[in-house]
């Protein structure tokens, strides 16, 4: 949870949690539903906004995201990214704005550099039209004073594609011909108006079903949730929760480091430029925003995720899914009809502990030792982690990897950066690792903890894991069961 948005996450997951209690007692209805939006907005006065009927509005619309529905106002949409528009509020639509600094000149250089009418003197300062402005920003530069600033809202400067811009009214909307769903909007924005749609309403009604569903926790887990809570600590919460089981997905990256490697070997025979394929937000960025790259560059190696769902549905035939980790992005990629077998439902670790808090579980620590991956597939979570682990597999395979170039990219503005050379033929290194959240998964939108406190913990755990190889790793699982590739080919 990121502290600057505390509040924000605190009213969120108590949705969340009441939500999930109505699902356990099957009594998710449109009169219990507006319960919970009395129960948590009472009035008569407001906690957050102008009204308490505004406040009302904005619980309902979190209540349809928590079962993981469309807000009334954005029906027909597939993106896993929505806005509230009733959220959606008192930020300052003009990108440019005078601030006092102005000392209203003779010179007037801020006037005269405008090309488009935009600017003209008011009764004590220059003011800007925000109907006329095209955010040039030729009178910021030119103002003696500085008198001009860009003011950019947090949700659109923390898109890395440019997917976010204002309607008439000033609400936020969000391009799903561009986004890439990595989430970092959400967080971002001061007011939450923006937000995911939540799965675990879903994953309630398959427990209560009956099935046999598995939670897969993602690499970027161990840490953060502090040092003396392991792997085997978080899997018997879960158990205690409803899940059959739990299995880390950092096995996954064992597995996908293996043939991604095979992949790299002959992409340096053919001096073939390759990138990764682990990260959903970077792939949403190929497809979406560099298609001739996505086709030609892209290794087709499933990620760790789809990797592990694929080995327990081999293996567990009719089971459920679930991912747990930091990311936005895994939901989208669950929705991906095109990669056939991927997890069934991911959700973060907030939503995990909503639906763990509903059933009145919390993590503790135990003595039980738990490990299925290699030292090397725990590290996908970190940038770099993900390119160490494929030189790795090529070295015990023993082949050379002297002289091989890696560019690893953590961040939307270097991935963006670092494509952008390679469609322009410009791109000097033969692999790009790409993640879109810098700092790689740990880094990701939704962590628990900031990178920092992750990364402390993390490294005392991952101090105490053995030093088995990757391959010899594999050779305990059966990866003849299934396909390793994301159109779901066998070998």
């Amino acid at each position: 949870m990121v502290t600057s948005d505390k509040g924000i996450v605190s009213l969120k997951h108590r949705i969340m949690e009441e939500i999930c209690r109505l699902a356990w007692d099957d009594k998710l209805d449109a009169e219990h539903k507006e319960k919970v939006v009395y129960e948590i907005i009472p009035g008569p006065k407001p906690d957050y906004r102008c009204c308490v009927y505004k406040e009302r509005e904005i619980v309902r619309q979190r209540i349809r995201l928590a079962c993981a529905e469309n807000p009334i106002y954005n029906p027909d949409s597939k993106n896993v990214v929505q806005v509230i528009d009733p959220a959606c509020d008192d930020c300052p639509i003009n990108a440019y704005m005078v601030t006092d600094s102005c000392r209203f000149c003779l010179g007037k250089a801020c006037l005269n550099s405008c090309k488009f009418d935009a600017i003209h003197p008011g009764d004590t300062r220059m003011k800007i039209d925000p109907s006329k402005c095209k955010e040039c920003g030729m009178c910021a530069r030119e103002c003696p004073y500085g008198a001009i600033i860009h003011h950019e809202r947090p949700c659109k400067k923390s898109c890395p594609v440019g997917a976010i811009s204002y309607d008439e009214y000033g609400f936020c909307k969000i391009d799903e011909e561009k986004c890439v769903q990595c989430g970092h909007c959400i967080h971002n924005c001061p007011f939450g108006a923006i937000g995911s749609k939540t799965y675990l309403v879903h994953i309630i009604h398959e427990l209560k079903a009956g099935k046999e569903v598995i939670a897969m926790c993602a690499p970027a887990t161990e840490g953060q949730f502090g040092e003396k809570i392991t792997m085997a600590a978080v899997r018997e919460a879960l158990k205690k929760v409803g899940f059959s089981d739990m299995i880390e997905v950092g096995l996954g990256g064992d597995m996908t480091a293996a043939y991604e490697s095979k992949e790299w070997s002959e992409a340096r025979k053919e001096g073939k430029k390759m990138t990764t394929s682990c990260c959903p937000a970077f792939i949403n960025m190929l497809r979406k925003h560099f298609p001739d790259i996505y086709k030609e560059n892209m290794s087709t190696t499933v990620s760790p995720m789809c990797a592990i769902s694929r080995y327990l549905k081999a293996t567990h035939p009719g089971c459920v899914t679930v991912f747990i980790g930091p990311c936005i992005a895994k939901k989208s990629e669950t929705l991906d009809e095109s990669v056939p077998d991927n997890a069934d439902y991911a959700v973060t670790y907030g939503e995990i502990r909503a639906l763990m808090n509903s059933k009145g579980v919390s993590f503790e620590e135990v003595e039980e030792k738990y490990q299925e991956a290699s030292v090397w597939g725990k590290k996908f979570a970190s940038s770099g982690g993900v390119a160490e682990a494929v030189i790795e597999c090529m070295q015990e395979r023993g082949e050379e990897t002297d002289g091989i170039k890696l560019l690893k990219c953590a961040g939307g503005s270097e991935c963006k950066k670092a494509l952008t050379l390679l469609k322009n033929g410009k791109l000097q290194e033969d692999f790009i690792e790409g993640m879109v959240c810098p700092g790689g998964c740990v880094g990701g939108p939704s962590r628990h903890k900031t990178e920092a406190e992750t990364m402390k913990a993390r490294n005392a755990l991952l101090a105490k894991a053995d030093g088995r190889k990757v391959l010899e790793n594999l050779t305990h699982y059966p990866m003849e069961k299934f396909s390793m590739y994301r159109d779901g080919h066998m070998e």
